[in-house]
Parts: structure tokens; C-alpha cells; sequence
């Protein structure tokens, strides 16, 4: 028989407040509430900290506090990460992130979902399904990133999104449901560089 850890890894549906889950949740605000209450001057006892909490890290990252997580082994973050103040990650689920991604101020990552029905709910069952973040990726202030979506290598999320469906790479995409406003092409790196070079 599957442990509700088991399940919760494998998109069942599953009860968080078994002991195993609860244990390894408290676990994860102790060294989250370490890491927050931590002097701006920190940054190296910071960064000890994340490597004790996140599954996977790469050689340069930065979060902004205040963080939050549920576990934290389950987020794997890599290089040249970082993320502005209030970023939320409930990592019930894998909670992939590619290279030199931007997350700006109070971003919500949620792996984490509960039953239409109410009854269901009232019997506490949960489940959870993966998010990946792919390379590149800068992601705006206030934006939501619903279980089960896929953001493609280099594309931007615009401030204040929902995202509830996969976004392809290359793009630039926003709005509540977030949606492809357009592509993002060469032409917006040499306007870019033109309009700022003296």
C-alpha cells in the first residue's frame, strides 16, 4: 500500500496531514523561518540554508526574503536564478525551474490542488501536479502559476497573469487566463539595445 507521501508524488489523490507529511513540512518552516529572519548582511548563511531546503540548486542563485515553501525538496532551481520579495512555491509536486530565470515581487507557484466537490474536500483530499519553468524565463510581479503548466525556454509572463495552460517558448504572454500576446523576436533585442546605447 502507498504511503499519502507516495500519492502526493505521483498526482493521487492523498491526505496531507498524515504525520510523515506534516513532520517533513515543519521541517521546511524551520529552516524557512531561519532564512527569513536572517540580517540583509547573511547572504552566505542565506544561501546554506536554500542548499538544506531545495532539492537541486545551481552555483548562483538569489532569493529575495521573504520565501515560502510547503517541502522545498521537491523545487530544483537552476544557475543564475533569482527571485524578488514574497515568492511562494507550494511544492507538493516537482517544481522545475531552468537557468537564468527572473521571478519578480509576489509570484505564486502552485502545485497544489484541492476537489471540485465539496464533500470530497471535507474529507481533506488533495492533489498535486508538476510546474516546469523553463530556461531564460522572466516571470512579472503578481503572477500566478497554476499545477500542470509548462513555460517554454525565453519567454515573458506579464505582470499580474493567471497562468492555467502551458505557454510555448518565445513568446510574450499575459492576462487572467494568461494568453500569447505575441512573439518575441530579434527585433525586440535591437530596438531594445538602439534605443538605449548613446
Amino acid at each position: 500500500m502507498k504511503t499519502e507521501k507516495e500519492k502526493m508524488l505521483t498526482g493521487e489523490p492523498y491526505k496531507a496531514n498524515a504525520p510523515e507529511l506534516l513532520a517533513e513540512r515543519q521541517k521546511a518552516k524551520e529552516l524557512i523561518f531561519s532564512f527569513n529572519n536572517l540580517p540583509p548582511s547573511e547572504v552566505d548563511k542565506r544561501k546554506e540554508i536554500l542548499q538544506q531546503l531545495l532539492g537541486k540548486t545551481g552555483d548562483s542563485y538569489y532569493f529575495e526574503p521573504p520565501f515560502r515553501c510547503d517541502y522545498g525538496y521537491n523545487i530544483e532551481i537552476g544557475e543564475n536564478f533569482y527571485s524578488n520579495y514574497n515568492l511562494t512555491i507550494l511544492d507538493c509536486a516537482k517544481v522545475i525551474i531552468g537557468n537564468h530565470v527572473l521571478i519578480g515581487p509576489n509570484v505564486g507557484i502552485f502545485t497544489a490542488g484541492h476537489p471540485m466537490h465539496y464533500e470530497n474536500r471535507i474529507q481533506e483530499w488533495e492533489h498535486a501536479y508538476p510546474v516546469k519553468v523553463g530556461n531564460h524565463v522572466w516571470i512579472g510581479g503578481q503572477v500566478v502559476i497554476n499545477p500542470r503548466v509548462t513555460i517554454g525556454d525565453n519567454s515573458v509572463i506579464g505582470s499580474g497573469s493567471v497562468v492555467t495552460r502551458d505557454i510555448p517558448p518565445n513568446v510574450f504572454a499575459a492576462g487572467n487566463p494568461c494568453k500569447v500576446i505575441r512573439t518575441i523576436t530579434q527585433e525586440d533585442k535591437n530596438s531594445y539595445l538602439s534605443t538605449r546605447s548613446g
